[in-house]
């Protein structure tokens, strides 16, 4: 569940570049006999590290070492002011590889996190074992979809977008079958620092990674909510279109944050991509 409590004892920090990084390490209790390979996890816009818990337990019960992090301007993390760009932020995932020693990864990012991943993948191939891209694009609009939501939150802070947000990131049936999950991300969005949600809408807005995309050689998997209204399965479709050899699943009743809203299904897509490339 999306709620179970992440203490702040479970969560350390480590300095990446001119910022510190929370993060949190999960192990497996019977690690492989060659070892736990690890699974990187990065957010997606307005949440933290907890977006995560309903995937946890099932890395780690199949084998794997869970790192997740909360991203610059985000949770934990510092939140120096903008813009920041998806450059930046790959290069603070990469940073925190090298930090802690972590050697090629398995690297999964939602939304902005996909971006990264897609950054990762093009720029940074030495550090990734394998990529997962959920619920992303390679190109997401420009000032005529960000600068409302900048302004928003200028004027109004993250109180100013919650609703909306979550109208977007979870079906009808989701948000009326789930009100402990979404009030779970409620309290995300909330938290979210005003200045780091501002500054990553600026790196969205100027991201585009349609040619880049096209040179990655990372074994791929796109998985996307047959209903999401923001990172559509025409967008899913545009990135693995372009990666050579990558598969793209789409999950039926499931919206932006298909990781909580169908997270059963969403873990089964998941490992069966992990295993295939452990």
């Amino acid at each position: 569940m999306l709620n179970t409590p992440t203490s702040a004892a479970s969560t350390k920090q480590v300095r990446v570049a001119d910022i510190n990084i929370c993060y949190q390490i999960d192990a497996p209790e019977n690690p492989p006999a060659g070892g736990a390979a690890t699974v990187l996890l990065s957010n997606s816009l307005a949440s933290n590290l907890t977006m995560w818990n309903a995937q946890v337990g099932a890395l780690t019960a199949a084998g794997f070492k869970v790192v997740r992090y909360d991203s610059r301007g985000h949770g934990q993390s510092d939140a120096p002011v903008g813009p920041y760009s998806i450059a930046q932020l790959a290069q603070d995932a990469v940073g925190l590889i090298d930090a802690l020693e972590l050697g090629r990864v398995h690297l999964c990012g939602l939304s902005k996190g996909g971006m990264v991943a897609q950054y990762i993948g093009a720029a940074h191939a030495d550090k990734v074992l394998s990529l997962t891209i959920c619920a992303s694009a390679a190109h997401l609009g420009g000032a005529e979809v960000w600068q409302p939501r900048i302004d928003a939150v200028s004027s109004g802070g993250m109180r100013a977008i919650a609703e909306a947000t979550l109208q977007r990131w979870f079906t009808p049936a989701a948000q009326t079958n789930m009100p402990g999950e979404l009030d779970a991300v409620r309290a995300m969005i909330l938290s979210t620092p005003d200045v780091g949600f501002i500054a990553c809408c600026h790196a969205i807005m100027q991201m585009d990674q349609r040619a880049s995309n096209t040179t990655i050689r990372t074994p791929t998997r796109v998985i996307v909510g047959a209903d999401d209204p923001s990172t559509t399965p025409a967008h899913a479709a545009e990135i693995a279109n372009a990666i050579a050899g990558a598969s793209l699943v789409e999950i039926p009743a499931s919206a932006h944050l298909l990781n909580i809203e169908q997270a059963a299904a969403f873990n089964d897509a998941l490992l069966e991509h992990l295993r295939a490339n452990t």
